[in-house]
């Protein structure tokens, strides 16, 4: 029997599998071992003026006969003398002096003045009891009781304070030390907070500023243009003995706001986004996850796509193949250098959308000339070949942001908004139930949104906690970060 194995498709097939396999190892290696930043150098660019004068260019000059001088010049380089200066002491922290007299008698001695040496200190906080006492009084015919009401409380029955609350949850979602940690911590100080009590505390809490996230919700949905983006999350199931549930955080950024909502869902499909953009019009700003292509068939949404994750695939391709790589990573540096030169510039919207037109749209007519000559000459399975084909078959969302001057480049902001619960997935590993996933999702949103417009988050929530329960509902906006200011006394 004749064998028809053609041994060279399948010599081929094998090399394009070791070839991956090769980039997939190196590219775990860099993961590992290597620095985690995709910080980009390009080399000379190819545009710039340069002077290449050879040997034998001169020799070819006119100049046939040179008389030829050599002599060294020693010249001393004085480099400025850094003096290290002390970093001065902001005005506003409390000053605390401490009188050193000398300790010989000071008879007959006259005081010519003092030298002060300033030092920063610090004092571990402190758990205090704050005691609300309120005199009773009676009536001259003893028919009565006088006694001023209650003050508002946030959780009335229990002996936590908003500023402990407060204190609890921004160590947690914004400092990332676990509740049990901060169990221990109070041992130390000799206060024994059973670990029930201080999670009963956060979830009440939550269900407190609850009318909060809803008012959030509402003004970032109400926005015209949003970053969309999702992480995981662990999260503990009854259901699932022995393991945990991997759940996902939705992420909606305003940009244009600077407003930020997380949102838990038990999984990664359009379900979430679905429901909640339901009434959204305006552009989305994603990724390229397919679970976001329903958003095309919608009439009032505009979906476009993020050039930060592009750019990722040619990083992860220079081990593959460095030179078409490199050449992508160089043009889309120029893009970069466009909305750098429009910020420093602080251009309105119209500005930057006519400075896109005239410099980013030409960069980008040829770079996808280029990519799609290059695309025939790769390997479609190559690692080169997979981000070509990412960035050819989202090429239209790729560069809707040069028709608008409102839109970002990239959606970097969202990617940022989601950095703490990366950090706290390192410190408290997962959450305790979707119920507490939630929850989680509302605070990140609170004091996200306060970290976007620098309000200071101890300062916001305990305000917060202590004006919530007696404020009108028809004005709980209000209290958002991006709208509150602090009660006056």
């Amino acid at each position: 029997m004749q064998d028809t194995t053609d041994y060279k498709a399948l010599y081929e097939a094998q090399q394009v599998k070791l070839t991956m396999l090769e980039a997939e190892l190196a590219q775990l290696k860099r993961m590992i071992f290597g620095a985690k930043t995709e910080q980009f150098h390009a080399a000379s660019s190819s545009g710039q003026l340069s002077l290449n004068m050879e040997a034998e260019a001169i020799q070819a000059s006119s100049l046939t006969k040179a008389l030829k001088i050599s002599y060294t010049r020693n010249q001393t380089e004085t480099k400025p003398v850094n003096i290290p200066v002390r970093m001065k002491l902001p005005e506003h922290l409390e000053r605390r002096d401490t009188v050193i007299e000398p300790e010989q008698s000071l008879e007959g001695l006259r005081r010519l003045g003092e030298e002060i040496t300033e030092e920063l200190e610090y004092e571990p906080g402190k758990l205090y009891v704050n005691r609300l006492i309120r005199p009773k009084y009676v009536t001259a015919d003893h028919t009565d009781f006088v006694i001023a009401p209650m003050p508002d409380r946030p959780l009335p029955k229990a002996i936590a304070g908003a500023g402990l609350l407060t204190q609890i949850v921004i160590d947690k979602y914004l400092d990332h030390l676990p509740l049990h940690r901060q169990q221990q911590r109070f041992s130390r100080e000799k206060i024994n907070i059973p670990y029930s009590t201080i999670t009963d505390w956060v979830s009440n809490t939550c269900q407190l500023i609850a009318p909060l996230y809803d008012a959030l919700l509402k003004e970032v949905i109400s926005s015209e243009y949003l970053h969309v983006d999702e992480t995981p999350i662990k999260v503990l199931d009854k259901d699932k003995k022995g393991e945990s549930h991997r759940g996902y955080y939705w992420v909606y950024h305003s940009s244009l706001k600077e407003l930020v909502v997380f949102e838990y869902q038990p999984g990664r499909g359009r379900e979430g986004p679905s429901e909640m953009l339901k009434d959204f019009k305006g552009h989305i700003q994603t990724d390229g996850y397919s679970g976001y292509n329903f958003l095309n068939k919608e009439r009032d949404i505009t979906l476009f796509h993020c050039w930060a994750h592009a750019r990722r695939k040619f990083y992860d391709a220079l081990l593959n193949d460095k030179a078409r790589a490199t050449y992508a990573l160089e043009q889309i540096q120029l893009l970069y250098a466009i909305e750098r030169k429009a910020h420093e510039a602080e251009m309105s919207a119209d500005e930057l959308l006519a400075l896109r037109q005239s410099e980013a749209v030409p960069l980008l007519t040829s770079l996808k000339e280029w990519m799609v000559k290059s695309y025939k000459e790769v390997t479609p399975a190559s690692v080169i070949g997979k981000a070509l084909a990412y960035s050819i078959k989202l090429w239209n969302g790729l560069t809707a942001y040069t028709a608008d001057g409102k839109l970002n480049i990239d959606n970097n902001k969202v990617e940022n908004a989601i950095r703490p619960v990366a950090m706290g997935r390192k410190n408290y590993l997962f959450a305790g139930s979707h119920e507490a996933a939630q929850r989680s999702a509302m605070l990140y949103s609170l004091l996200g949104t306060c970290k976007l417009h620098n309000v200071n988050p101890f300062e916001w929530m305990k305000d917060v906690l202590q004006r919530i329960g007696a404020h009108p509902v028809n004005q709980i906006s209000t209290l958002l970060p991006n709208q509150w200011s602090p009660e006056k006394p």
